[in-house]
């Protein structure tokens, strides 16, 4: 079955009432068959929709015999100014309690400002302590009442409407019956109500028949993107936006994170477009995903990933921080969810972005703040089940720590879809800066860009944490400013990066003799690495002190198995670790308390080497002293094996780190003396004053 409708079979001119009674058919019977049975009915629908779809209400019950009375909180235009008269909730209150106790025979009572009557947090308000016992007095009234999709009401009023009915945007399938055959031809030769749904799905009727009228442009045009820009522009809010981010462009590298993201999403939505077939559409959108996680480390781009998908589809989005979300007073933060997704839903099609997910959305029974937590990821979980599948609404959560999450979240039909976005390995960082090169006009040479790539393979410089794409940002934005701020005009090398990395740090001013000690250290760990086959490649030597908590360090390189961790290597690290000490004690008549740290490491690995991970002579593994039982707990003889064997690992270790030294003691020494002159080596400057072999 096509999904294209020819223009001469759409409505010739329409009125917004009767747009109203086309868009809701089911609805209003639905209304209406209530209230012939006596039945009160709560209606949730935006403020502006509401009077439109009283009047529609109004004329079928009129036909039914049923009288009405609107309680609009407007004073009687008959009756004589009456100075001591109060607001609007006053003046809705007064008629109220002339309707109640007025009545004597059956009617309708409508109070289209419902929600007025609750607080933000929906408590009661001082007026509706007033109200509550009227709705209650007279029993042969039927109420109807409008709230608004963001607004909650208080359970007492929520009680006295046994039917309830939501009308949220309008539905795909009554689309063709709200469009003028004249506001058609703006979009092509053929009406595609399935292309124009994508914008309008969040809107009422009555809106609609507002933003159609108003698109300029010439009638059939070849190419309808400009209206269709047009109706973006009109369906879109004041608090969100289009980014413009492109995730080829203005992405660098994530090779694998993009060809995943097009071929689960945007790949979809694309075939998507090109179908003309109601059916097919729909089996393709019970497929795509409308919950996302993208986890990773802080700064590598979820956030931009997200934006770029927003690009993609041209969606609108809304970023929320999650600790922000959270309030003191009861009520609010569920509100503000609610408020979040009524307003995505009429700017579709949008993304809500919940930054730092897991700061409310933790695993259930894992809280430790007030319990509101609970509460929200109920309301968040409830929004979510009530999107139509054809609504072009997703949300995305960005969390560094995906483990944490409620399993609630992560079934199939909610957060179903999970993007790992890592830190950037080489080819990543490469394209990234490559990005920020042409961006802000950089001219890194070919060699500038290589040194890099290597000096951001490790951990960033004053901190703890490795390169992300922020880290690479902020490199790239420093190169810039300096640009400017000194007018250098040529190209971009190795000393104007190496200057951006380190010339803010505050570096200790070393004596010589204490240079000499973290030179000294430093090159026995080197070496160790060096002669050591499981070890990762060296980058780069510092004795500047340009790391937090050390006065130098060995900077190592993206490791070829970045998921596989063999005993070999860990071995090898605890021989590399016991470098640093005993060059101290090969070279120096002293030893520093610099290797402390080197040496809680090594005993670390040993003993986890040993005890955890079923590598010592006993192949079983110990559950860490935190969750042990007593029925699980070594034996003594048990334990005193398991240190035996730890001391034993470490004593090899501590040999087989001394001999290396000693064997390439020249090495040591050369190397040593080269970072006293240098202060710091890259692999290459490392390498000259090392014996082939």
């Amino acid at each position: 079955m096509s999904i294209s409708i020819p223009i001469s079979e759409l409505p010739q001119s329409l009125t917004p009432f009767e747009a109203v009674e086309a868009a809701y058919p089911a609805e209003l019977a639905a209304i209406v068959e209530a209230l012939r049975a006596d039945l009160p009915v709560l209606i949730e629908c935006d403020k502006g929709l509401g009077p439109y779809l009283w009047r529609c209400i109004r004329d079928r019950i009129k036909a039914a015999g049923l009288q009405s009375v609107y309680l609009n909180g407007r004073p009687d235009p008959t009756a004589p100014p009456n100075p001591l008269a109060g607001g609007i909730v006053a003046t809705m209150i007064g008629q109220l309690r002339d309707a109640v106790r007025g009545a004597t025979e059956h009617r309708v009572i409508v109070m289209p400002h419902l929600d007025l009557l609750t607080t933000s947090q929906g408590g009661l308000t001082a007026e509706a302590r007033e109200v509550i016992p009227l709705l209650y007095e007279n029993p042969m009234l039927v109420w109807v009442g409008f709230k608004d999709p963001s607004m909650p009401l208080p359970r007492v009023i929520e009680s006295l409407f046994p039917r309830r009915v939501s009308i949220l945007g309008i539905s795909r399938d009554r689309l063709r019956y709200l469009v003028t055959q004249r506001e058609a031809q703006k979009f092509g030769r053929a009406f595609n109500p399935y292309g124009l749904y994508t914008f309008v799905s969040g809107l009422h009727a009555a809106r609609l028949r507002r933003v159609l009228p108003a698109i300029q442009g010439e009638d059939f045009p070849p190419n309808p993107r400009p209206a269709y820009d047009q109706l973006r522009q009109a369906t879109q809010s004041t608090d969100v936006a289009v980014p413009n981010i492109d995730l080829e462009a203005d992405i660098g590298g994530y090779a694998a994170v993009k060809k995943r993201l097009r071929s689960e999403i945007l790949d979809l939505l694309t075939e998507r477009a090109k179908l003309d077939n109601a059916d097919a559409i729909t089996r393709v959108e019970q497929l795509i995903p409308r919950g996302m996680i993208f986890w990773g480390p802080p700064g590598t781009g979820k956030t931009l990933f997200a934006k770029a998908m927003a690009t993609a589809l041209g969606a609108a989005v809304t970023i929320v921080s999650g600790p922000e979300l959270k309030s003191r007073w009861v009520g609010e933060s569920e509100e503000r969810i609610r408020q979040i997704f009524v307003q995505a839903r009429q700017a579709a099609p949008a993304i809500i972005v919940f930054d730092e997910l897991d700061s409310f959305a933790t695993a259930r029974g894992t809280y430790t703040g007030s319990g509101v937590e609970h509460s929200m990821v109920n309301q968040l979980l409830t929004e979510m089940d009530g999107f139509r599948r054809n609504e072009m609404v997703f949300v995305v959560g960005t969390t560094n720590f995906p483990e944490s999450l409620d399993p609630a979240l992560l079934r199939p039909g909610r957060f179903e879809f999970q993007l790992h976005i890592p830190f950037p390995d080489g080819n990543d960082r490469r394209a990234i800066l490559g990005v920020y090169d042409q961006k802000l006009g950089l001219q890194l040479t070919e060699r500038a860009l290589e040194y890099a790539v290597r000096r951001t393979s490790g951990v960033v410089e004053g901190g703890t944490s490795r390169f992300s794409g922020d880290h690479l940002q902020a490199l790239a934005r420093s190169i810039a400013r300096r640009r400017i701020r000194e007018q250098l005009t040529g190209p971009t090398d190795v000393p104007d990066v190496e200057h951006a990395l380190t010339a803010h740090l505050d570096l200790p001013q070393l004596t010589p003799t204490e240079e000499r000690v973290v030179a000294t250290h430093e090159a026995g760990h080197a070496i160790c690495a060096l002669h050591c086959a499981h070890a990762p490649p060296i980058e780069r030597i510092s004795i500047r002190g340009d790391l937090v908590g050390a006065l130098g360090f060995v900077q190592y390189g993206d490791q070829a198995h970045k998921y596989v961790t063999t005993r070999n290597q860990l071995i090898d690290h605890v021989c590399i670790l016991f470098g640093g000490r005993e060059a101290e004690e090969l070279l120096l008549t002293d030893l520093s308390i610099g290797s402390a740290q080197d040496l809680e490491r090594a005993t670390g690995i040993a003993r986890g080497l040993v005890e955890q991970l079923g590598m010592g002579s006993e192949v079983r593994v110990w559950p860490e002293a935190e969750g042990r039982h007593p029925e699980r707990e070594p034996s003594d003889a048990g334990k005193q094996r398991i240190e035996r064997e730890v001391l034993e690992l470490l004593a090899r270790e501590r040999q087989r780190a001394k001999t290396l030294l000693v064997e390439h003691r020249v090495e040591v020494e050369a190397l040593r003396d080269l970072l006293l002159e240098k202060k710091v080596l890259d692999r290459a400057a490392m390498m000259s004053v090392i014996t082939p072999g």
